[in-house]
């Protein structure tokens, strides 16, 4: 997914993120062993110089310098629109990149870059905001949206970016709402509004239900409905389960969207997570049918501080358009998050 799947403003001015002085870190013994890929007895050892060295070192430092970038185009413009001279620290603006390779029966493994960017500006007044994004996930289709991280830049739908000003309210003490209006930044722009309510309750110790309704209307495209309920706990030695009921209205179409997902997840350590899936997925045109099972396993490791990961991803289909035979493919993803806010 230019996912999405979040830029910070700390200061008065714009200023650099500081790395932290080896005072102010835990010491070697106090961090936990599988936080290293190396003996600690190493990890004083002075570093040799090579190729790969010079490589990561150039990563370390564009990362950091683009970083402090983003931030300061997000205080900037948060200062700039709400009128004010400070900016709040809940900004929760990102750009990341990477590149993604996808191999599937028959063909080779191919290198796609990929990319995408969410600028989110909190201003003084705290119920207003103004988004800008790289897609609008209404306008992709839910079957390509349950199955984004399967999927290369390539094979995703092009939806232009999005830029509205965002309204934050409550309905009673529970229910969040928000209301957006504006336009996809294309010529000519198509303007846009959509709700959002959500909610989310504890049925007993064990269970908790996520509701979430939306409704939108684009000018060219007409309106929508999306329905989505989830119920999720946690199920033993460190897993937690997560079934999800989506229902969409593609006025378009003139037919009805849907998705059957039950989602498994556990943090192997505070490296690496595990995230199997399995779906079903429907539509209600010429009648209610199944257009498609999936199953896939996302393994997803964080491989330097908290902004560089890897991703691996076996999956497979079984989609109508193909007589229900199956289609297998491996994902290996690298990204990168450019962001003032570490804390996604």
């Amino acid at each position: 997914m230019l996912s999405a799947v979040p830029l910070a403003s700390w200061a008065d001015s714009i200023v650099s993120v500081r790395e932290p002085d080896i005072s102010e870190t835990l010491s070697v013994d106090a961090l936990p062993l599988e936080f290293y890929q190396f003996d600690p007895d190493e990890y004083w050892l002075e570093p040799e110089d090579s190729y790969w060295l010079q490589f990561s070192n150039w990563v370390l430092g564009s990362q950091r310098s683009r970083s402090r970038l983003v931030q300061s185009f997000g205080e900037w413009a948060d200062r700039t629109l709400s009128g004010s001279d400070s900016v709040l620290p809940d900004n929760a603006s990102y750009v990341r990149i990477g590149f993604a390779t996808k191999s599937e029966y028959g063909d080779p493994l191919q290198l796609e870059p990929e990319g995408r960017f969410r600028l989110d500006i909190p201003t003084v007044e705290e119920k207003l905001r103004l988004v800008i994004e790289s897609e609008s996930d209404e306008l992709i289709p839910l079957e390509e949206r349950r199955r984004t991280r399967q999927l290369t830049d390539d094979q995703r739908s092009e939806t232009d970016a999005t830029g509205a000003l965002r309204f934050l309210s409550e309905v009673g003490d529970a229910i969040n709402l928000s209301n957006d209006v504006g336009i996809r930044l294309r010529i000519p722009p198509d303007a846009f509004w959509r709700a959002t309510a959500r909610k989310r309750w504890q049925l007993d110790e064990d269970w908790t239900l996520l509701a979430d309704q939306r409704f939108f209307y684009f000018h060219q495209t007409g309106w929508g409905e999306r329905s989505r309920v989830s119920f999720g706990r946690e199920v033993g030695k460190g897993w937690r389960l997560l079934v999800a009921s989506e229902l969409e209205w593609v006025h378009r179409e003139r037919e009805f969207m849907m998705s059957q997902t039950a989602n498994g997840f556990k943090e192997l350590n505070n490296r690496a997570t595990v995230n199997p899936r399995i779906g079903i997925l429907g539509e209600s045109q010429p009648n209610w049918r199944t257009t498609s099972y999936f199953a896939d396993v996302t393994y997803r490791y964080r491989l330097y501080h908290s902004w560089l990961f890897g991703e691996l991803i076996p999956a497979i289909e079984f989609p109508r358009d193909a007589s229900f035979k199956d289609r297998t493919s491996l994902i290996v993803r690298i990204e990168m998050y450019f962001s003032g806010n570490l804390e996604r």
